[in-house]
């Protein structure tokens, strides 16, 4: 048996790696449908677009942390049945709202959204031996890879064959099922010694762990999704300055399909590498892809970005779960995901500058730049924190110390 399946076969494992799949494609979709909305049903501009897309991508930065805390204190439950209400009855007024109200909506839909990500994450945690982990979040890559994949591709889809409203409703509906579906399975986010443990001892304070080691590992995932977004632009910027901007879809599947493949591989090493090594070579690879004007060659480029981006953000999630304390994992993993989601909304437009005042391959190169310089401060400020004793070698070796890995 793989280790792959031994996860999998974990009491109630395979059920919530498949329900928060469908949660995590559908809140992955929610930015292309609410802008197709805009542009579609409204009959407005991209800026207008872009406005609504900015005010529900803010509210998922700070809700994260948010949503994290409540569900330490209250439970997984009860913030998941109050998301799935606000994303109800958002989604259902989607069709029927002006757009200033439609704006100051998304953001409340974004701070209020259903917490598939890092319930999952947390549930991983919970559910896996400390061995198991690294496998387990590799996995947890892949599926968020693939609703990458998926999730924009069937709104755009469904935009060109049925209203926008339509596309909205059906949208709303999938994040319901998803969060409900979560809600009804109700994982465990702490083993029973855990939660005995945060019974006696209490919340911990927020400067005995959100300390210079959780930080570093915090400017990792937000130098990751600042490269991984910014590609995204640099291959569409590259490509039509090429006349071949029709192949975009083509590339972005070849760089998916990499970062599952690597995302797998990784997983399945007995030993891993530090955080910083694995990101700073992601920077790395992804400078020179400019180089590449065509967009054969520009699939074979952009195949290390893919192959190193799975597993650079299962290391950066492994990590997270062993600095945080049980009692405010929840808090930790929504600080992870608001890192990440900050580093989607900056690096479009980093990336974007940095091709408007150079080439295309400047917006490579600018991304690539951008992955170095997060995995250089994370590795500085990893080396000047020593490893709590609940952390262990694993994760220690993780942050800090390449000839471990």
């Amino acid at each position: 048996m793989t280790e792959y399946q031994r996860i999998l076969a974990v009491p109630g494992m395979a059920p919530l790696l498949g329900v928060s799949f469908l949660a995590r494609t559908a809140v992955t979709a929610a930015v292309m449908a609410l802008t197709m909305y805009v542009v579609l049903g409204l009959d407005m501009s991209y800026v207008a677009a872009g406005g609504a897309a900015a005010a529900l991508t803010t509210g998922l930065a700070l809700g994260g942390p948010l949503l994290g805390r409540v569900i330490d204190r209250r439970g997984l439950r009860t913030v998941l049945l109050a998301t799935v209400l606000v994303q109800a009855v958002f989604w259902l007024s989607v069709p029927i709202l002006p757009y200033g109200a439609l704006v100051g909506a998304a953001f409340a839909a974004g701070l209020l959204m259903v917490p598939a990500q890092p319930v999952t994450r947390q549930a991983i945690t919970a559910m896996t031996t400390a061995e198991q982990r690294r496998a387990a979040f590799a996995l947890e890559s892949v599926q968020g890879e693939l609703s990458y994949m998926v999730g924009p591709a069937v709104v755009i889809l469904c935009a060109a064959k049925v209203s926008p409203g339509v596309v909205a409703w059906g949208l709303g509906a999938a994040i319901v099922a998803g969060g409900t579906g979560i809600a009804l399975l109700d994982p465990p986010l702490r083993t029973e010694d855990e939660t005995d443990a945060v019974g006696a001892a209490g919340r911990p304070p927020r400067r005995e762990w959100l300390g210079v080691g959780m930080i570093a590992v915090l400017t990792m995932a937000f130098g990751t999704t600042v490269l991984l977004s910014g590609v995204d632009l640099a291959v569409v910027a590259t490509l039509e300055e090429a006349g071949q901007v029709s192949w975009a879809a083509v590339v972005v599947a070849v760089l998916g399909v990499a970062s599952v493949a690597g995302g797998l591989i990784y997983g399945a090493l007995s030993r891993p590498l530090p955080t910083w090594s694995l990101l700073g070579l992601l920077g790395l690879v992804t400078i020179p892809v400019g180089l590449a004007h065509d967009w054969r060659w520009l699939c074979v480029a952009v195949v290390g970005t893919g192959f190193l981006a799975a597993p650079t953000l299962s290391a950066v999630a492994d990590a997270v779960s062993r600095l945080a304390p049980a009692g405010v994992r929840g808090e930790a993993a929504g600080l992870q995901s608001s890192a990440q989601s900050a580093g989607f909304a900056l690096g479009s437009p980093i990336v974007g500058v940095a091709i408007d005042v150079s080439v295309p391959a400047g917006g490579f190169a600018a991304a690539g730049l951008a992955g170095v310089a997060a995995a250089l401060t994370g590795c500085l400020l990893s080396r000047r924190c020593p490893a709590p004793p609940d952390i262990g070698p694993a994760t220690s070796a993780a942050l800090r110390s390449p000839s471990k890995g």
